[in-house]
């Protein structure tokens, strides 16, 4: 009793946790830039890979502008994009009145903060100079990714307060468009929270020299980033995902806030440094994760799927299995989830948090060590395993063998979690599997 007494205590306090306005909000930004991320991982591979297959030379560099366009309109301006959609979504959620103006807002804002110089090294020319009255792509894409979210929820909940102060706000009368209205009801808003942050930006400059990219980059970012996605910090974190959605709590309430936006900045570093020619740099990426930690689904429940045609006797079981079969092809994963169950059911309840670790911890090993190629492409969550596994290494044949060992492996791991909870529903149901099959 005093075990279900806690586990009811922590799934609300989880769910709490997952409905919490400003980590929605983060999710639903993420979602919606997404697919101009996939579309970046889509224009790196034809680029780098389809395009050599047949072009060389001065013609390929011809041809391989249409992916660098793409690059520049995606990956290096994330930070750019993250924070209007951010301040749209927070303001959609707390109900705020003009979601637009917060956008436009959290556009302006975090320009206000970023370096008034940049420097730069022009093309045929060693030594880097300092350039003013320009915007650079490092500050615009992942390195900006950061400040862009806290620029997007500081900006916004500054701007929502402000503008509830009755006395700021300027009314124009019913015969005004509407456009209009909205627009000068916000202005002294507006006005008010762009000014602090442009003396914050003075402060950052005349006082410590430096600006508010740099600054939450070096002390924020990085060292953050250097914690979460090293392979026991990304170990931990998404398998504590994994663990709530056992307890019926989307795995994104932790892994959508406190790992992917990390996981996605190492991602776009290693396009673009596989588009430049250059060094990749991260082995665990979003799509490293997805790719050898959720094979069918979070919980790469493939695995279960395949050991319960194999070896399952429950017929129970073994229909849910066909029913979740086709979606978990696509990794989606729901039906098994909620029909085998996983969710409450203690004996797949461990294969299901301990899978994903091994697979990723497998797989780490084997990028390290040489074996594969590091995850170049972001491919979107919904590709079929080994498909995904030859997209995301840019066609390397070897990370699907390390993807298939993971899937064989996960059907020894599930099965005699398997059988023990065919044992336990047997027992619970008061009717022996042979019996039911019989029937």
């Amino acid at each position: 009793m005093e075990n279900n007494a806690f586990i009811e205590k922590f799934s609300i306090f989880a769910a709490k946790l997952g409905n919490q306005i400003h980590l929605r909000s983060l999710r639903d930004a993420f979602a919606i830039i997404m697919p101009m991320f996939i579309l970046a991982g889509v224009a790196v591979l034809v680029n780098n890979v389809v395009f050599a297959w047949f072009l060389s030379g001065e013609t390929l560099q011809t041809v391989q502008h249409w992916g660098s366009t793409i690059t520049n309109g995606t990956l290096n301006i994330a930070g750019l994009l993250i924070a209007p959609m951010i301040a749209y979504c927070l303001s959609k959620n707390k109900n705020f009145k003009n979601p637009i103006a917060s956008a436009a807002l959290a556009i302006c804002t975090l320009i206000v903060m970023m370096p008034i110089a940049v420097s730069v090294t022009p093309a045929e020319v060693d030594a880097a100079v300092s350039v003013s009255g320009v915007l650079s792509f490092n500050d615009l894409g992942t390195t900006g990714m950061f400040a862009g979210i806290i620029i997007g929820l500081l900006a916004t909940e500054g701007f929502i307060y402000v503008s509830s102060i009755k006395r700021l706000e300027i009314k124009l009368g019913a015969g005004v468009p509407p456009a209009v209205g909205n627009s000068f009801s916000v202005m002294l808003p507006v006005m008010i929270v762009m000014s602090v942050f442009g003396i914050l930006s003075l402060l950052l400059y005349a006082v410590f020299h430096t600006d508010l990219i740099t600054l939450i980059s070096t002390m924020i970012q990085e060292p953050l980033r250097r914690v979460n996605t090293s392979l026991p910090g990304a170990v931990f974190i998404y398998s504590f995902g994994n663990f709530l959605f056992t307890l019926g709590i989307h795995q994104t309430v932790v892994n959508g806030v406190i790992l992917d936006p990390l996981l996605l900045a190492n991602m776009n570093e290693n396009m673009i440094a596989f588009a430049n020619g250059a060094e990749v740099p991260h082995i665990i990426t979003n799509t490293f994760i997805s790719t050898f930690g959720m094979i069918g689904g979070t919980g790469s429940t493939i695995s279960l799927i395949l050991a319960t045609f194999l070896f399952g006797k429950s017929k129970t079981t073994k229909s849910v299995a066909k029913l979740g079969s086709s979606p978990g092809l696509f990794n989606i994963n729901e039906p098994i989830i909620f029909g085998y169950p996983i969710i409450f059911n203690l004996p797949m309840m461990i294969p299901f948090v301990l899978l994903p670790a091994l697979g990723i911890i497998f797989a780490y090993a084997a990028t390290a060590l040489g074996f594969m190629s590091r995850t170049i492409v972001m491919t979107p969550w919904t590709t079929p395993p080994l498909l995904s596994a030859h997209l995301a290494t840019a066609g390397d044949w070897r990370a699907v063998i390390v993807q298939a060992i993971i899937i064989v492996g996960g059907i020894f791991l599930y099965l005699p979690f398997m059988k023990i909870s065919e044992r336990t529903s047997e027992r619970v149901n008061g009717t022996s599997i042979e019996q039911k099959n019989a029937s």
